[in-house]
């Protein structure tokens, strides 16, 4: 028969894996949904923040794809910590939504160069560093070699394409979408795979 606090440990892992899947989904329907029907909108060379900026026709939805995000993540960090085992990942995985909701609070002002402008980006810079570190957190608490490798693989390319949107001006958007992609994908494959194997048959020890 399960244990004492077993019906408890079920329903945080049910309720992280619901997270880990809405939260990336929000975000990232977000910001397709906006970059389509904004008009001069280049996915390539535009920020997603530009879809939440002050103003905007899109910002109401881009906020509340960041506020998703921003809400549901600590849910599955704190699931996903307990998984693991590593108090580490549930830090980082939460930093990155801390600094979502921070993003979302702080919106670009279109004439750029203001105080919220500059927290913003604070916001954005501190939300990307969490995010290359929640898979470096999380690979030596993986059982498969393969995941192992490339969680680590995984936080070298995001690193790389997040560093290139600062630095490579008409490819800005694309390479911020890759890199943030690719976190999205890593939390929802963990969603899935690691809190997936936290169930068990019902009358099972």
């Amino acid at each position: 028969m399960p244990g004492p606090g077993r019906p408890e440990r079920v329903r945080v892992n049910r309720a992280a894996r619901f997270a880990g899947i809405a939260g990336p989904a929000a975000f990232v329907g977000a910001w397709v949904v906006g970059g389509a029907v904004k008009d001069g909108y280049s996915p390539v060379s535009d920020t997603i923040s530009r879809l939440a900026e002050q103003g905007a026709s899109t910002q109401p939805l881009m906020t509340a794809g960041f506020l998703g995000f921003g809400l549901l993540m600590p849910v599955f960090a704190r699931g996903l910590g307990r998984a693991l085992g590593s108090r580490s990942v549930q830090v980082a995985v939460t930093a990155s939504a801390v600094g979502t909701l921070a993003v979302a609070a702080f919106p670009l002002s279109p004439e750029g160069g203001t105080t919220v402008d500059t927290l913003h980006l604070v916001a954005a810079g501190a939300s990307y560093a969490a995010n290359v570190l929640g898979p470096i957190a999380a690979a030596p608490h993986l059982r498969a070699r393969t995941a192992r490798l490339g969680s680590y693989a995984l936080s070298v390319a995001m690193a790389a394409a997040l560093v290139g949107s600062l630095v490579v001006d008409d490819q800005t958007g694309l390479l911020q979408r890759t890199g943030l992609t690719m976190y999205d994908a890593w939390a929802v494959a963990l969603a899935l795979s690691v809190l997936g194997q936290q169930r068990r048959p019902a009358g099972r020890s």
